[in-house]
């Protein structure tokens, strides 16, 4: 019997990564003779690096960095030769024929995770941390960038990072200001420079389709995760719009790029780039897919078995756990979600049984402390009989 392993992390108690060990580990005590293979998922955020650079035999770095609350830190950027991107990937995003591919993940350097809770707002929140990775992949001869920008902690446009690689944002004085957030944001009265020339093309992996303002943009959705208070969300978006607006017109960039669909996701930063850089927008899924050959590894698997932290109607619309459902039912493998919590009621394939791995009466806390205890237990039930 051969098992494939692909969850995606549990927030808050395991990585992907963490996730998938746990699995093949119990799995394999009860059963030593399969084979298990193990293939972390990632939406972008948490782990996207680590998981993609590893993938393909890459190389990490670590960089210094301002995080989002412009605090000194470290983020991991991964480099990875052109020749081992497997070239599905390569079809997908039209990189050129040699070089390196720098690895970037948002949540690295400009992530909510890392903003304590009673410090989270986004007036106070900045992406230069990614623009200085956006930098240091460039300084380093980069021939392309991916970049996945789930987890953020922003809702500044992107302009943090594109102040990190050549855009000013200058007051009524003339002064050029200094690692700008959106309290600030009322002093800038233009926009000066451009990106630096030597920057490479920059490929954003992204599912989310929400346009950059409105109801569905990036303020409305998901600035209340961010710390953004309801009251808070008219003003905020006004002054969030007059920028973009403005950089558009410094960029020569047309108005109607704000209504493109990928545009509001993390913060706008997308929308930054592509005024700013020209970068594309890629399918999430469909590159995390392709780069660590999913339909391959299902197609040799006789079992999959995927999951997440909570697994409900938005995991069947194009989350990852979700699409390996689907492709498993195209192939006609059986499959198995264990998550932390399954939503009741969902339509799940035929052929694939859910569980939810978190006892009744445990409390959310304590199911996230002891995740990789009971991840493994629930193995042990399932593939010990």
């Amino acid at each position: 019997m051969h098992i494939l392993v692909a969850f995606d992390k549990f927030k808050d108690s395991m990585t992907a990564m963490e996730a998938c060990l746990t699995a093949q580990e119990a799995i394999l005590r009860a059963r030593p003779t399969w084979t298990v293979t193990s293939a972390p998922l990632t939406d972008g955020g948490e782990g996207f690096c680590e998981i993609l650079t590893k993938a393909v035999y890459g190389k990490i770095e670590r960089v210094p960095v301002l995080g989002p609350l412009l605090e000194p830190q470290t983020a991991k950027i991964g480099f990875v030769d052109i020749g081992n991107i497997p070239e599905a990937v390569r079809k997908l995003i039209k990189l050129p024929g040699w070089g390196q591919v720098a690895v970037i993940e948002m949540a690295e350097a400009s992530g909510l995770m890392s903003v304590p809770l009673e410090k989270r707002h986004p007036s106070n929140t900045s992406s230069y941390g990614t623009g200085q990775l956006i930098a240091h992949a460039a300084d380093s001869g980069a021939a392309a960038i991916i970049l996945g920008v789930g987890g953020s902690a922003t809702v500044d446009l992107g302009l943090g990072a594109l102040e990190a690689i050549g855009l000013e944002l200058v007051d009524e004085d003339g002064t050029v200001m200094r690692h700008v957030t959106p309290k600030s944001w009322p002093r800038v009265m233009r926009l000066r420079g451009e990106a630096w020339p030597h920057i490479p093309p920059i490929y954003i992996a992204c599912d989310v389709r929400n346009p950059l303002l409105g109801p569905n943009g990036a303020v409305r959705v998901y600035g209340g995760q961010k710390g953004l208070k309801p009251d808070e969300m008219p003003d905020f978006e006004r002054s969030f719009g007059g920028l973009a607006k403005k950089l558009c017109d410094h960029t020569g960039s047309e108005r109607t790029l704000m209504a493109e669909p990928g545009t509001g996701a993390a913060g706008g930063i997308g929308f930054g780039l592509c005024a700013s850089c020209d970068a594309k927008m890629v399918p999430g899924f469909d590159l995390v897919a392709a780069w660590l050959d999913i339909k391959g590894k299902i197609a040799n698997a006789d079992y999959v078995i995927s999951g997440e932290g909570r697994f409900d109607m938005s995991s069947l619309q194009g989350k990852g756990p979700g699409s390996v459902l689907r492709e498993a039912e195209r192939q006609h493998k059986p499959a198995r979600i264990m998550a932390g919590i399954v939503e009741k009621g969902l339509d799940l394939p035929e052929k694939v049984h859910a569980d939810s791995i978190a006892p009744t009466g445990y409390t959310k806390e304590r199911s996230m402390a002891e995740g990789r205890k009971l991840l493994a237990k629930k193995i042990m039930e399932v593939f010990s009989k």
